[in-house]
């Protein structure tokens, strides 16, 4: 499948959701509309099953076999982008569909500081699944004048190029990761209507 099939295709789940979720809140809660949270949900496991196709099936494979690296000078060099920068990459392209709905990677020690907690949700939504990983954070949030629904959700260590990575990199503070372990967390936004 095309990389723009498998976009569209990606968007295309997270519109129908937020649609559904959208057309039931417009007119009141009616027996056919999706509660946001579980808008969240399924926009969750969209977004955690297309990231570990590609940590595993694309970055860990290719890497096993010697046929190519992932890095983050992606752009410039022959390097696969690491999955980090995949999500990252993907929620941007989103973003041009015009659907509200954001979605990046937080943590309490990240390796790039552009993924700390950006609020006080946060920061306690990373702490709460950093204890317990199978339980997401979620709750309203308010942004200036504008209201979301916040879900957070553990990013685990999926793959054995995800415990290399971490635990090389430089600016990581922590060196000892294991497979499983979380790393941070999943944060998705969603607008809220006023």
């Amino acid at each position: 499948m095309s990389r723009t099939k498998w976009f569209v295709g990606g968007a295309g789940v997270m519109f129908c959701a937020f649609t559904a979720w959208g057309t039931g809140m417009a007119g009141g809660q009616s027996a056919g509309s999706v509660p946001i949270e579980t808008v969240a949900d399924y926009i969750h496991a969209v977004l955690q099953s297309d990231r570990t196709f590609y940590t595993v099936h694309v970055v860990e494979r290719m890497q096993r076999r010697g046929v190519i690296d992932s890095s983050e000078q992606w752009r410039t060099g022959k390097t696969l982008p690491l999955p980090a920068q995949f999500f990252q990459e993907s929620s941007n392209l989103a973003a041009l569909t015009g659907v509200k709905v954001r979605y990046r990677l937080i943590s309490l020690d990240p390796i790039n500081k552009q993924n700390a907690p950006g609020n006080e949700f946060e920061r306690k939504a990373l702490e709460a699944v950093m204890a317990n990983p199978e339980q997401p954070y979620k709750g309203p949030v308010r942004e200036g004048n504008s209201r979301y629904f916040q879900a957070v959700y553990a990013d685990l260590a999926v793959s054995p190029v995800c415990v290399s990575c971490h635990n090389a990199d430089p600016r990581s503070s922590k060196h000892d990761y294991a497979l499983h372990d979380v790393l941070g967390g999943v944060v998705i936004s969603i607008p809220m209507p006023e």
